[in-house]
């Protein structure tokens, strides 16, 4: 059975055991979250009302950044050029459980 979750605008398709790097999240590692999917499938397919009825069991494993991506502006003729860097923070967290 898996589950399609949605977290920080992003839908992910988890099953249980799983360890998966989302938007970061509030709480510590060791923290118990509940998910509601908007898609489940196994036996049958699930979504809207029917999938609600599920819930997504998740652990939060730890916290932390994604690698430094540079974004490089440049304008032709003008001499322009600007260079900034971002790192994205995560929240890796494990499905415990699908339940429903």
């Amino acid at each position: 059975m898996f589950a399609v979750i949605q977290s920080g605008g992003k839908q992910y398709r988890v099953e249980e055991g799983d360890v998966i790097r989302v938007e970061k999240l509030a709480g510590e590692a060791g923290d118990k979250l509940d998910l509601t999917p908007i898609f489940v499938a196994g036996d049958s397919v699930l979504t809207g009302t029917e999938a609600a009825k599920f819930v997504v069991s998740a652990e939060v494993v730890d916290h932390g950044k994604h690698p430094k991506i540079y974004i490089r502006k440049y304008k032709s003729g003008i001499q322009y050029r600007k260079r900034t860097g971002h790192r994205q923070q995560f929240t890796a967290i494990k499905i415990v459980g699908i339940k429903g």
